[in-house]
């Protein structure tokens, strides 16, 4: 479904991704795990087009797409949930979810209903400024907004940061359902042993700016979350 390879990105002399490469099967809820600073962040800015490596591909089904921009890719079939939500704090929650609109390929300007079954707070807050919610229900909103675009690959970034248990478990519901009913794939960063182990299905540990281990989320150990996870 979207695959890298030989990934590599630097700011000016530093370089900050080596040789990357990943595959993200349809249907798979895939974490990308590492400590801060790893390069977790600069991968998905690379995948999203907003950033663009000097070396190594990127693909969609087979069609390469590095030389796209942003815009086009999420017409293609991208989201993004970037990390701290990015939501437009004065801006309603509808007119939040509208803008994720813009990036439909079918031209549709009414929003789904299928958001706010999955997430009913967002229609209940409708008329309520995005910076007036709390964290958990911005990233509610966050994802909403995305999802709006009708993407076939979501992409987030640190999504359970910040956000209390109950809505982390809830957001964890959703992925789920997302890939099992619907047949979307998801990419996260995530930090979040725990979370990783309930509902992704494969892992990438980077550091470095590389990838260093890879496998089945049900083969994490605690041995591997000490040496790659913990500060």
């Amino acid at each position: 479904m979207l695959a890298v390879k030989d990934l590599s990105f630097a700011y000016g002399e530093v370089q900050i991704l080596r040789n990357v490469t990943l595959d993200v099967p349809q249907n798979q809820i895939v974490c990308v795990m590492g400590r801060n600073g790893v390069g977790k962040t600069t991968l998905m800015n690379n995948i999203m087009g907003l950033s663009r490596p000097f070396e190594g591909t990127i693909s969609i089904n087979g069609q390469e797409i590095v030389s796209v921009p942003a815009h086009k890719r999420a017409r293609l079939g991208l989201g993004y949930v970037p990390q701290g939500r990015m939501i437009f704090p004065k801006l309603t929650v509808i007119e939040n979810l509208r803008v994720g609109l813009s990036a439909r390929s079918d031209g549709q300007k009414r929003i789904p209903d299928e958001v706010y079954d999955l997430f009913p707070i967002l229609k209940e807050m409708a008329w309520r400024r995005g910076g007036d919610l709390s964290g958990g229900q911005q990233q509610q909103l966050a994802i909403g907004r995305a999802l709006v675009g009708d993407p076939k690959i979501l992409i987030l970034d640190e999504p359970t940061e910040g956000i209390q248990p109950n809505i982390i478990q809830e957001i964890g519901r959703v992925l789920k359902m997302l890939v099992e009913e619907r047949g979307m794939t998801v990419v996260m960063v995530e930090q979040y042993f725990e979370f990783v182990k309930e509902f992704g299905h494969y892992f990438y540990l980077m550091n470095r700016g590389q990838i260093v281990e890879q496998g089945n989320c049900d083969e994490l150990t605690d041995e591997l979350a000490s040496k790659h996870l913990s500060v």
